[in-house]
C-alpha cells in the first residue's frame, strides 16, 4: 500500500518519500497519511491542495473503494473488500528483516545450587519470546543459557550442604527429586543467613567459595557435582515447562574467568587501572559505576567472566547481536562491562545488548529476596492450577504457562509486571487463559461444519470486514514487534483481535445460516492468526478447555 503511494508521489512531484501509513478509526477508512504535509515545504505548496491531488491519482488506480482528504491534508482510504480478504489471508507471510544476522541470546542463566525463583522464569519467559521474534524476523538465533557455578553463592550452599551430608554422601541420594529444588534453597538460604550473622562461618563460608575453582577435599568434589548435576536437571525440567525452546549450548563462569581476567591483566594499565591490587575499570566515564574485575587476590569477579563470556559466544558464534536480559538492578553494571569489552576488543563493539527488565510481584507482595527467601516456579505453577480449577477449568502445564507467559510479556518490556492469579486466569479479561479460550471456542464451531468455505468479499458485512481487517494487521504488529523486540504488542493486538471476533459473533449466526461456509472460512482464518500469534509468545492454543 504504502509503496503505490510512494509510487504516486514519485510519478506527480519526482520527490522520493517516506510514506507512513497509520490505521485510523474504521469509519475514517482503513488507512490514513499524512505525506501531504511532509510533502508542503520541499514543494512550496499547500498541503491540502497536495492532498487533493493525491486523491485524484489513488482513485484511478481502482484499489481503493472510497478516498477523502480530511482537515489540513491527511488523506483517509478504504480499500477494495477483495484486498481486505486478500491480506487476511496471508497473515502466515514470512516476517523478513532487512539483513538477516547472526544472534546469540542467553534464554536462561539462573545459578546452579540455588533454587530456580519467579524472577528466573520472568526472564526465561521474555528471552526466549524475544528469540522467538528473531526467529520469526529470519535472523540466524543461537538460544544459550550462562550460569554461575563458582563464587560465593556456590560457597553459601555448600556451607549447609556440607553440614547435612556431615562426611556421608548417602545423605544426598535419598532425598527424592521432587523435593530438591525445594531442598536446595533451603541450604542457600542457611548458608545466607549464616554468613550475615556469624564472623566464624562467613570466613569458612569464603574458603569454600575458592574452593569452588579449587576443591580441597573429595568430599567437597562428591557434594559439588551431585548438586551441580541435581540444578542443571531441574533448571532443563522448568524452563521446558515454562514452554521455553531448548538451548543450543550452556555456558559457565567457571569456563569465562580464565578469559576474562587475561584479557584485563593485558589491559592493565589502560582500560584497567590497579587500586589496592585489584584491578578496576573506570565505568563512571561511561554511564556506569567503577568496578572492580579482578580482585587484590589475583580471583577475576563477576565483570571478568562477563568478559570472557562475551569473548567465548564471539568464538563459538561470531554473533552481530547478543542479547542478555537481566533485571533492571544490573542494568548500569551491565553498561560498565560492555564499554569495558569495546574499549578491550573492538571486534564486540555494538554487538552485546543488555535489556533490562522490570521487577515481579504478587498483589500480595514481594517474590524473592537476595537471603534465599524465595518463591519457587513450582509453587506458582501450584498456584496457577489450583485459580484455573477454582473457576471450572481443567488445568496442566501448558495451560497454567500459558497463563503465566501472558501476564509477563503483555506489559512493555522494561515495566514493572505486578499480577493477582485469579485475575491472570480470568476468561473475560486481557490474559493468557482469555485468549486460549478464544481458541478453542473459534474451534469448537469450526468442528460442527465438515465442509471447509471461502471468503466472499462480495457479501461482506460491516462486521466481517471489521474481523478482516483486525486480521490483516498481524503482519504489522508482528514486524513492528519483531523489529522493537517487544512481545507486547502483539499481546495488545490478540486480544483486541479476539475481541473483534465477540463482536463478529454476536452479529451474526454461522453453523446453519446460509452463508454458513463464508463464514466458516472467516473463523478459519481467525482461529489460524490466533494460534499462530500465540505461537509467537510461545503459549500453546488448546483446540478445547
Amino acid at each position: 500500500m504504502d509503496t503505490k503511494i510512494t509510487q504516486i508521489v514519485h510519478e506527480l512531484f519526482a520527490i522520493d518519500s517516506d510514506v507512513k501509513l497509520t490505521r485510523p478509526d474504521p469509519q475514517f477508512g482503513d488507512y490514513s497519511t499524512n505525506v501531504a504535509m511532509q510533502l508542503a515545504r520541499p514543494l512550496g505548496r499547500a498541503p491540502r491542495e497536495i492532498a487533493d491531488e493525491l486523491a485524484v491519482k489513488l482513485r484511478e488506480t481502482g484499489e481503493f473503494s472510497n478516498v477523502d482528504v480530511a482537515g489540513p491534508g491527511f488523506i483517509n482510504f478504504t480499500v477494495d473488500n477483495t484486498i481486505i480478504v486478500q491480506a487476511a489471508l496471508q497473515t502466515n507471510a514470512i516476517v523478513s528483516s532487512t539483513s538477516s544476522a547472526t544472534v546469540v541470546i542467553e534464554t536462561n542463566n539462573p545459578n546452579p545450587f540455588k533454587a530456580m525463583h519467579i524472577g528466573h522464569a520472568f526472564n526465561a519467559i521474555l528471552a526466549d519470546t524475544i528469540a522467538n521474534l528473531l526467529d520469526v524476523a529470519q535472523h540466524h538465533v543461537y538460544r544459550v543459557s550462562y550460569h554461575g557455578d563458582v563464587g560465593l553463592h556456590v560457597g553459601k550452599s555448600m556451607y549447609s550442604l556440607l553440614r547435612y551430608v556431615d562426611g556421608d554422601i548417602e545423605k544426598l541420594h535419598v532425598i527424592p527429586e521432587s523435593e530438591r529444588n525445594t531442598f536446595m534453597s533451603k541450604m542457600y538460604a542457611d548458608g545466607s543467613k549464616a554468613y550475615k550473622e556469624d564472623d566464624a562461618a562467613k570466613a569458612e563460608i569464603d574458603d569454600l567459595a575458592r574452593q569452588s575453582f579449587e576443591p580441597a577435599s573429595a568430599i567437597y568434589v562428591q557434594v559439588y557435582d551431585l548438586c551441580k548435576a541435581w540444578s542443571f536437571e531441574q533448571i532443563d525440567t522448568i524452563v521446558a515447562r515454562l514452554g521455553n525452546k531448548p538451548t543450543v549450548k550452556r555456558f559457565l563462569e567457571s569456563d569465562a574467568d580464565m578469559y576474562g581476567v587475561r584479557t584485563v591483566r593485558a589491559h592493565t594499565p589502560g582500560v584497567f587501572q590497579e587500586s589496592n591490587g585489584a584491578l578496576v575499570f573506570e565505568g563512571s566515564k561511561y554511564g556506569s559505576f567503577d568496578n572492580a574485575f579482578v580482585a587484590g587476590n589475583g580471583r577475576g569477579l563477576y565483570a571478568a567472566r562477563d568478559l570472557g563470556l562475551m569473548q567465548l559466544k564471539n568464538e563459538q558464534y561470531h554473533p552481530q547481536k547478543s542479547y542478555i536480559v537481566t533485571a533492571e538492578e544490573q542494568r548500569d553494571y551491565f553498561k560498565g562491562v560492555i564499554a569495558a569489552a569495546e574499549l578491550c576488543l573492538p571486534e564486540l563493539k555494538d554487538v552485546t545488548v543488555n535489556i533490562s527488565t522490570g521487577t515481579v510481584k504478587l498483589a500480595t507482595g514481594k517474590m524473592s529476596s537476595r537471603d534465599g527467601d524465595v518463591l519457587e516456579i513450582g509453587w506458582l505453577f501450584e498456584q496457577f492450577k489450583q485459580a484455573i480449577e477454582a473457576r471450572g477449568g481443567t488445568s496442566d502445564d501448558v495451560i497454567a504457562a500459558g497463563a503465566m507467559r501472558y501476564q509477563f510479556l503483555k506489559v512493555r518490556v522494561g515495566s514493572d509486571v505486578v499480577f493477582d492469579v485469579n485475575e491472570a486466569v480470568s476468561l473475560t479479561g486481557n490474559t493468557g487463559s482469555y485468549l486460549q479460550y478464544a481458541h478453542a471456542r473459534a474451534r469448537r464451531i469450526l468442528e460442527k461444519v465438515n465442509a471447509g468455505g471461502k471468503i466472499d468479499p462480495t457479501i461482506l458485512s460491516s462486521q466481517e470486514r471489521l474481523l478482516l481487517s483486525k486480521i490483516a494487521e498481524y503482519g504489522e504488529i508482528v514486524e513492528r514487534s519483531c523489529r522493537e523486540l517487544m512481545p507486547h504488542h502483539i499481546c495488545t493486538y490478540l486480544f483486541e483481535l479476539a475481541q473483534e471476533f465477540n463482536r463478529f459473533y454476536e452479529a451474526h449466526q454461522v453453523v446453519g445460516d446460509e452463508y454458513e461456509l463464508h463464514r466458516v472460512a472467516i473463523v478459519s482464518v481467525y482461529a489460524d492468526t490466533l494460534k499462530r500469534g500465540l505461537g509467537v509468545l510461545g503459549i500453546f492454543a488448546p483446540d478445547e478447555m
